[in-house]
């Protein structure tokens, strides 16, 4: 058996050392809850929500170039249908995520299909009409059995399983990351394949990827669908971390914070949806404290500033900074 070769052992070792960092940090992403109070342990389960929801927008808008303004009204559904399923007919909190999830994936692809037939700010505007009309669709009277009107539903939030020794906000915190994993690495290996290559093709240049036997309609239909689906499983999460859901939680703001979350966090990357999460949950926290007065005008004074010192997004930024950090060790090194 010959031994490896000093170029073999060098380009395995940024490999495993990445491996190593990754199992580190989600280590101490498991450690959070036991460190943090039930609030903040809360706030963390809704960055995981956040996060999951703007994957899903990142597949339609960053990777597809699908301009998205109504997201918020998937995210209502997959609350909705988490809500009604267990309030109605007391279907297990676990069970109403895949079915929120699929529920959406129909109604994001169907509403993709006649979405074909408009492009940019048409569709931009289609979407925005969506986000609008969802609050109250969801006050309709003939619904309200369905839906509380506007008083809304109250969901019981669930006790851990198996007498763990951790509480309600602990459990929900592991229960939302183990989805959020599964969620993250399905969205790893799509947008890695075939299919990640064809929504970018469809994106940069849909006459050519067109010429080369893309299926345009097809795929822009299915990143429709696969982006709603996103959102939906993270409504479901939502309303069940929330333990409520009322038609004035999810007006057009919701959408538009959506959007913002996928410009901070970056377009067309995984991470930045966690990034972008990240900037959602805790940046109005912040902007509250520093002023009572005028919160959401510090809110703006923070969103310039990062698009404006980061205009690649975060994950960009740091992608940008640790590929000169690496150069300058390798000049180091040659040195």
């Amino acid at each position: 058996m010959t031994p490896a070769s000093p170029l073999t052992a060098a380009s395995a070792a940024p490999g495993k050392s990445r491996r190593i960092a990754l199992a580190v940090l989600l280590l101490a992403i498991c450690a959070l809850p036991f460190l943090v109070t039930n609030y903040h342990t809360f706030q963390l389960t809704m960055v995981l929500v956040y996060a999951i929801a703007l994957l899903g927008l990142n597949i339609l808008t960053g990777y597809n170039g699908q301009i998205s303004l109504g997201h918020g009204a998937f995210y209502a559904i997959g609350a909705y249908v988490a809500a009604i399923l267990m309030d109605k007919w007391g279907v297990p909190y676990w069970a109403t995520v895949p079915v929120a999830g699929l529920v959406c994936l129909a109604a994001g692809f169907l509403f993709g299909l006649p979405a074909l037939r408009l492009e940019g700010l048409y569709l931009a505007l289609a979407t925005f009409a969506l986000g609008v009309s969802m609050p109250q669709l969801l006050k309709y009277k003939h619904l309200e059995y369905w839906t509380g009107g506007v008083q809304g539903i109250v969901i019981m939030k669930p006790d851990p399983p198996f007498g763990l020794p951790i509480n309600q906000d602990q459990w929900l915190y592991y229960f939302t990351l183990a989805i959020a994993l599964v969620m993250f690495l399905l969205g790893w290996n799509l947008l890695r394949g075939r299919v990640g290559r064809s929504l970018i093709a469809i994106r940069d240049q849909p006459i050519a990827a067109e010429a080369m036997g893309v299926n345009n309609s097809l795929y822009k239909s299915l990143a429709f669908g696969v982006s709603a689906m996103y959102t939906g499983v993270a409504g479901a999460l939502g309303a069940i971390a929330v333990q409520f859901v009322a038609p004035d939680s999810f007006n057009i703001f919701l959408s538009i914070t959506f959007l913002v979350g996928i410009v901070i966090g970056g377009l067309a990357s995984i991470p930045g949806a966690i990034y972008g999460a990240i900037f959602i949950q805790f940046v109005p926290n912040i902007a509250d404290q520093i002023s009572k007065a005028a919160p959401w005008a510090i809110y703006g004074v923070f969103m310039i500033g990062f698009v404006y010192l980061m205009p690649v997004g975060v994950a960009g930024a740091i992608r940008i900074a640790w590929a000169r950090i690496r150069r300058g060790s390798g000049r180091n090194g040659q040195q």
